[in-house]
């Protein structure tokens, strides 16, 4: 299967009158075709940094891609022009936001801000364009659907509104969708809706999924790969099943201590990482993990370790101890 999406190198900074926060440190990685990719970490990690880079959506000042290469269908997405990208974002690639009340705009309707999409990428006409605006919110589950095209955001509840994202998202038929935390504002029987969605259109399209999240047992249910990044670099990534069987990186390590688990002992205690993030501006010369680590060593403080591959399969970690940390397995 071909990589969809092959990112190299890409560093993304923000030049604020307190210095320049380094948010995205030089990650590389590869999506293929069809398959969903988690990206996982606390807040402040990069996780919607990286994707606003991938699209260019970063805000300019203070941001800046400052080097990298987002390879998609053999095009380099940092080389090409605003026209070009503007047919690429919503068309090849779309992307669903956080907060489904205000990513939608309040003063059109929700038939409006879907025909705008299929008029700009598919060509259609107006009447065209209503009709498969309706289709689509009837795709994601919204009853009524023709009717419900003329009702504004605020006639919706939020999970509507996240439904008619998606609806949105995948209104040209887009090769890759990011979902950008979708559910976070949801509640729990919400969410599940939406993942289940999200995995059925997924299958029906075909289509490549980047979810970003801090829920690692979402994750778990239906993604392929898992990126875990830590202050704006990838720190390990793999398999699912690898990334969960057999975690070689502290941190990892660390949020997996921090879920609760059907299958361990009663009582058992939760773990928590010590100490708190780095100040993206003032990163360590090394790992930026290595004040919160108990496997540290000297050269930890001195170079951030690059990331490559562990003892089996397809499984990278950045850590200089990653064998130490395969045999003790606790933070």
């Amino acid at each position: 299967m071909e990589n969809l999406l092959e990112i190299k190198n890409l560093t993304t900074r923000f030049h604020t009158e307190d210095g320049v926060v380094q948010a995205v440190n030089g990650i590389s990685y590869s999506l293929k075709e069809g398959e969903t990719l988690g990206v996982v970490g606390e807040s402040g990690c990069g996780k919607s940094v990286h994707a606003l880079s991938i699209l260019r959506l970063i805000p300019s000042p203070p941001g800046r891609i400052e080097k990298g290469e987002v390879w998609f269908g053999g095009r380099d997405l940092l080389t090409l022009d605003e026209a070009d990208m503007r047919l690429l974002r919503g068309g090849d690639i779309a992307m669903v936001f956080q907060d489904p009340m205000t990513s939608l705009n309040p003063v059109f309707t929700v038939g409006e801000q879907i025909t705008e999409a299929l008029i700009l990428h598919k060509g259609v006409d107006k009447i065209g364009a209503q009709d498969r605006a309706a289709e689509l919110l009837d795709l994601v589950g919204i009853p009524d659907a023709r009717n419900r095209l003329d009702d504004y955001p605020h006639q919706f509840s939020g999970g509507m509104c996240q439904r008619a994202m998606l609806a949105m998202a995948l209104s040209c038929d887009p090769r890759l969708l990011i979902a950008d935390e979708p559910t976070t504002a949801l509640d729990v029987t919400i969410q599940a809706q939406i993942v289940q969605l999200v995995m059925r259109l997924q299958d029906r399209l075909e289509m490549a999924v980047m979810w970003i999240t801090h829920d690692l047992g979402l994750v778990a249910e239906f993604a392929q790969t898992i990126n875990v990044m830590y202050a704006g670099y990838i720190v390990e990534r793999g398999e699912v099943r690898n990334i969960y069987k057999k975690p070689r990186h502290p941190y990892t390590i660390g949020l997996f201590g921090s879920l609760p688990r059907l299958d361990e002992a009663p009582h058992t205690k939760l773990t928590s990482i010590p100490g708190q993030p780095p100040d993206l501006s003032d990163l360590p010369k090394g790992c930026p993990f290595v004040d919160r680590c108990g496997y540290r060593i000297d050269q930890c403080a001195e170079q951030m370790p690059p990331l490559e591959p562990t003892d089996y399969g397809n499984h990278l970690v950045a850590c200089w101890q990653w064998e130490e940390v395969a045999g003790r397995k606790t933070l």
